[in-house]
């Protein structure tokens, strides 16, 4: 198995936390997988220091999808 590290580590964290975010932004349904999106934020907590760095990638990722700061 691969050892992620340095910046591959912090490519997977933002990539991990905008899946969340475009889940999020998917209306509830049947096609809107929330399973995956809470299995994900189960793995971000792994990955993750603390709720503020979750919060500071989450934050990150709504931004780029919006295109500008909340």
């Amino acid at each position: 198995m691969a050892q992620i590290t340095d910046r591959d580590l912090h490519l997977v964290k933002k990539a991990l936390c905008l899946s969340i975010a475009v889940i999020e932004q998917q209306p509830d349904g049947t096609f809107r997988p929330d399973c995956d999106a809470a299995d994900m934020k189960n793995f971000a907590d792994r990955l993750m220091a603390n709720d503020a760095e979750f919060a500071h990638y989450l934050r990150s990722a709504r931004i780029i999808l919006s295109g500008k700061p909340e």
